[in-house]
């Protein structure tokens, strides 16, 4: 590669109270956010009157509907820099918790609360969205109050080179996820699932989430993808510090003048821009693609996903090893990978084998292009070429605690998975 490629770091994860591990609340996130900004620097993103995350440096902190607290990272050149920058989130986060009695859980799902009992933020979107997932799927409020994931935000050099790494992105991703998962219990009991917040993507909405075998098709470019999102229904316009409800009404229509939630204005370039957050594929095209299918997780395991997908795609030998492994897999094939990975993980059986064998592969292909990338960033690898080599993943380690250590009891959970 010829230019400096950027990479993007996103994680989230579930704030709760010590004394009896409850959601944390609205006003207790508040102060997170209040303190972050009187203490570390940070500058206030307000929605009316409402707090409703921070800003530093290229760097924000923003919150999911059920208050999951997400740093998204500012671009960086290295895994030792998006490293760092994780590091030092989460030593200001634990500073403060630490006084009000508060943690972070780095899993994939929440372990033990009802939808009902989890807070609800004061974000005009998320109303508006926590009224319309029923309506277009049977697992959308989970994926809005309880789930996390950890996410990467690459680059691209071209519209080819786009393509292929969307190829690989989309057809991995289920490898990710058999590397990831991490979130095996809901409302207390295991569910027989290793990757519940994966299984909760089979069904949120299906014209807006999924595999995109489009992709896969000679005719993709970056035209194919906005006829895409073009054909996605509408959630919002915003206007003026409000969220215009607009669910389900079409962005072509608001193209023509004709929306009925707005009729005959003309969306700007922020409505676009706003649009293609509501979309929810695996792998998802900004200006950039961010790699989605991974439970969040500890902190080496934040820094891990940056390492894998790194490995895999900006180095140009370690993209083409990766094109080679997955270029006559099946649409049915890669659509099977996406449901089935999230109960089996490793087991997954595929082609003779089982998923493990591809992971070890994956793992390796990752670990030559960071060794070729020169910037001694193998070792952020360690934890997954140990889930690789011996099949199993955090939530198998973590349904071994809670049926011997632990006494089938969720509750030791907040303190094993705590930041």
């Amino acid at each position: 590669m010829t230019r400096s490629l950027w990479i993007g770091t996103e994680h989230e994860k579930l704030g709760f109270n010590l004394s009896d591990n409850s959601r944390m609340s609205y006003d207790q996130i508040a102060q997170v956010l209040r303190k972050l900004q009187s203490r570390y620097g940070w500058n206030p993103i307000m929605e009316g009157e409402f707090i409703i995350g921070v800003q530093l440096d290229g760097q924000s902190v923003t919150l999911e509907p059920g208050g999951q607290f997400e740093l998204s990272g500012a671009p960086v050149e290295t895994i030792h820099q998006t490293c760092a920058e994780v590091n030092s989130h989460l030593y200001q986060v634990k500073t403060i918790c630490e006084e009000l009695g508060t943690g972070f859980l780095g899993l994939g799902f929440d372990p033990k609360w009802r939808i009902d009992d989890i807070p609800v933020m004061p974000k005009g979107r998320y109303a508006l969205m926590k009224k319309y997932m029923p309506t277009v799927g049977t697992m959308g409020l989970d994926m809005m109050f309880r789930t996390c994931t950890v996410q990467v935000n690459l680059d691209f050099g071209s519209e080819k080179d786009m393509i292929e790494k969307f190829r690989v992105g989309l057809a991995l991703q289920p490898i990710a996820n058999a590397l990831f998962a991490s979130s095996p219990f809901k409302e207390g009991k295991p569910t027989g699932l290793l990757s519940g917040r994966g299984w909760v993507w089979t069904d949120v909405d299906k014209a807006r989430s999924g595999g995109l075998p489009f992709v896969f098709e000679d005719n993709m470019s970056f035209e194919r993808y906005v006829d895409y999102a073009e054909n996605v229904p509408m959630y919002f316009v915003y206007r003026d510090g409000k969220y215009i409800n607009a669910l389900g009404q079409s962005w072509k229509a608001f193209m023509k003048g004709q929306l009925p939630a707005l009729p005959g204005e003309y969306p700007t370039m922020d409505d676009w821009a706003n649009h293609l957050t509501t979309i929810f594929p695996e792998v998802r095209l900004k200006k950039f693609l961010e790699m989605r299918g991974a439970d969040g997780g500890p902190w080496r395991m934040i820094c891990a996903l940056s390492a894998l997908w790194v490995g895999l795609i900006y180095e140009d030998q370690a993209q083409r090893e990766s094109l080679a492994l997955v270029s006559d897999w099946t649409a049915e094939e890669r659509e099977y990978l996406r449901v089935e990975v999230p109960k089996y993980g490793m087991r997954t059986p595929f082609r003779g084998s089982t998923i493990q064998s591809i992971a070890k592969q994956v793992v390796a292909i990752a670990k030559g292009g960071l060794e070729r990338r020169g910037h001694d960033e193998v070792g952020f690898l360690k934890q997954l070429e140990i889930i690789a080599d011996t099949g199993l993943n955090q939530a198998d380690h973590l349904l071994e605690l809670y049926n011997t250590k632990w006494q089938r009891s969720v509750d030791p959970v907040y303190r094993e998975m705590m930041y």
